[in-house]
């Protein structure tokens, strides 16, 4: 997989938006991050999972998932080694990433019906 077809994969999520963090760009949805490209370097991204998860796709594929080291990977970030990947396995992830992301954004509320 290439960066390329990665940010593809993560653009084709209803609402995503490409932003930039920290000089590498970032993809969000409600204005949160669920995945990122290009840290620690362009054969990397990383996917925004929770623990339970990030368990799973690294138990079945640890050539392409790892945490990432420190904290964040204790909370469920994971790293992703583009070249070792496929596109099914990183879309799954993407997915688990942005409905993480979707369950935990603020439900917006419906307008109010005025009495007249």
């Amino acid at each position: 997989m290439t960066a390329a077809e990665f940010r593809k994969l993560a653009l084709a999520l209803p609402e995503t938006e490409e932003k930039k963090h920290m000089n590498h760009p970032d993809f969000r949805v409600g204005g949160k991050i669920f995945a990122t490209m290009g840290y620690p370097s362009r054969e990397w991204a990383m996917v925004k999972l929770v623990p339970g998860q990030q368990e799973q796709f690294v138990e079945a594929e640890p050539a392409v998932f790892s945490p990432v080291k420190g904290k964040w990977g204790l909370k469920g970030a994971t790293s992703v080694k583009l070249n070792a990947a496929k596109k099914a396995s990183v879309r799954m992830a993407l997915k688990a990433a942005w409905e993480n992301q979707m369950a935990s954004a603020p439900k917006k509320k419906a307008p109010r019906l005025s009495a007249r």
